[in-house]
């Protein structure tokens, strides 16, 4: 009878987990950035979450504002300008980082995924008060 238990708390376990695992991934795919000149592609590597645009209007575009005057010479297109989300659950993502290319900053931010699946990213200075809240819509996209 015990062993029984167990393997009834082991699937229970492992079933839960594999459906928290399942929400987290959702974040994958493409998303419009909201002035539409980009598309970001959202993925994980190891249990963080990342993103790098992969359609640009203007693909030629430098990172003329970039603080590192090394990278002030590459292209924005197929840089990595969302990185090391980590998934709180319900929808939720944190402790992650994004690249403001138009200003040449870095904000601490947040990201919520709402029920048509798109993203709400605060992008913010210390606490979360002071900063910006943009909204990125879900697209298809072939590379």
């Amino acid at each position: 009878m015990p062993t029984r238990l167990m393997y009834i708390a082991a699937v229970l376990f492992f079933s839960c987990l594999a459906k928290g695992q399942k929400n987290a991934d959702e974040i994958i795919g493409y998303y419009m950035s909201p002035d539409e000149s980009s598309i970001f592609k959202f993925y994980k590597v190891e249990n963080k979450y990342y993103a790098k645009s992969v359609w640009m209007k203007r693909p030629s575009r430098l990172d003329t504002l970039n603080p590192d005057l090394a990278k002030r010479t590459q292209k924005i297109l197929g840089s990595v300008l969302v990185w090391d989300f980590i998934y709180d659950g319900k929808n939720h993502w944190s402790k992650g980082f994004v690249y403001d290319a138009n200003k040449g900053k870095t904000y601490k931010s947040k990201i919520t995924r709402d029920e048509k699946g798109n993203l709400i990213v605060r992008g913010f200075i210390g606490v979360t008060v002071i900063g910006k809240t943009e909204y990125f819509v879900k697209v298809d996209f072939k590379e």
